[in-house]
């Protein structure tokens, strides 16, 4: 049994997409992508005799021949380096709302120490691949984001019981009053008490393999194929939206092969997909393309950001606004697969924004 030991290290900006690196995992990925050992070591930046002795070196740790040594042969991962590398890509996607947090604490405690100017903003979201370049961004303007991590639905009760001072969550672009949605957000948000912030407009839809061999374009095809699929949490947006394009299909829970396996993050889907342990998921267009696999989109959302409306004016709620309806931060969300700027930055009331508090008033018996 191998055991691990963490660090980090301090730097003027992070790398994107990077959470707990690896000398190891880095190697086989190199070879993995390029082929060779040759190409491996250029695309790390190394020398070839580096590569090739870290790689025997490794060997010897782990106890496993890692790459298939064959004269004239392209180079190849072993089935154990293979599985290795796969399965520690897939822990890394599942730990990521957790590695983040811990990663925003850091920051945010090393901000308090480098800059006492500035503003520190608490924030529990449901994943968007969005996010970490806003925290990141961010810091452009003295303010540094607590992010955490959960479900929409959690994000949202952690707001109104105080723990953060702004929750991110997700719904469907023209949401129906009736929908799932508003029976799940409905009773977390009360008109006069909360308003929204527009954040971004993103495309959710089924996460395949490259190429979409089995040519899964619906639920529908995917519940008939009995296709192996990876779902999200209880108390996840994406759950919300995938219960009602499964009502909308006609179709029961019980007739996807997978529906109660659940991954905790976009980034978890992508991932089990990429590893071949599941043919398709729900989840955004961002985590597919991440990873180089297809996608068939289904659902246009809304990423709001909600807080409390005596929240609105306070110094680092009024940065962020500002933050968010300025051109730079719209390019930059631009760049990101399947999002594009909506409404940014500007205050949306609820009633404005979702259709669930403009009912008809119930006709009172004479």
């Amino acid at each position: 049994m191998r055991k691990i030991a963490l660090s980090y290290q301090l730097s003027a900006q992070r790398e994107r997409d990077t959470l707990i690196r690896n000398p190891l995992m880095d190697l086989l990925q190199a070879v993995r992508t390029e082929g060779s050992i040759s190409g491996a070591a250029r695309a790390l930046d190394l020398s070839y005799r580096h590569v090739w002795g870290q790689l025997k070196t490794w060997e010897q740790t782990v106890g496993q021949a890692l790459i298939v040594w064959e004269r004239g042969q392209s180079a190849q991962l072993t089935p154990f380096a293979d599985k290795l590398l796969w399965t520690e890509r897939l822990a890394q996607a599942r730990l990521a709302p957790q590695i983040e947090a811990l990663r925003a604490e850091l920051e945010r405690t090393l901000a308090l120490a480098f800059d006492e100017a500035s503003h520190v903003l608490s924030l529990y979201a449901s994943h968007d691949d969005a996010l970490p370049l806003l925290l990141d961004h961010a810091t452009t303007a003295q303010l540094h984001l607590d992010i955490r991590f959960c479900g929409s639905v959690d994000a949202i009760r952690a707001l109104n019981e105080g723990r953060s001072v702004l929750a991110g969550f997700h719904v469907r672009e023209k949401p129906a009053a009736n929908s799932l949605a508003a029976q799940a957000y409905r009773h977390l948000l009360q008109p006069g008490q909360h308003k929204l912030i527009g954040f971004a407009r993103r495309t959710q839809g089924l996460i395949v393999a490259p190429g979409n061999p089995l040519k899964i374009d619906s639920l529908r095809r995917a519940a008939h194929w009995r296709a192996r699929f990876v779902n999200r949490a209880l108390g996840t947006g994406t759950r919300v939206l995938l219960d009602e394009l499964l009502a909308e299909a006609g179709l029961a829970a019980a007739q996807l092969s997978g529906y109660e396996r659940n991954e905790p993050s976009h980034a978890a889907v992508a991932q089990a997909v990429a590893s071949g342990s599941a043919d398709v998921g729900l989840g955004t267009e961002a985590s597919a393309r991440k990873l180089g696999l297809g996608f068939v989109p289904l659902a246009h959302e809304n990423y709001h950001l909600v807080c409390l409306k005596s929240a609105l004016d306070q110094p680092a709620v009024r940065a962020l606004r500002d933050l968010l309806a300025a051109p730079a931060w719209q390019a930059l969300l631009a760049g990101v697969p399947g999002c594009e700027p909506q409404l940014s930055g500007k205050v949306l009331s609820l009633r404005e924004a979702l259709p669930w508090w403009d009912l008809p008033p119930r006709k009172t018996k004479a």
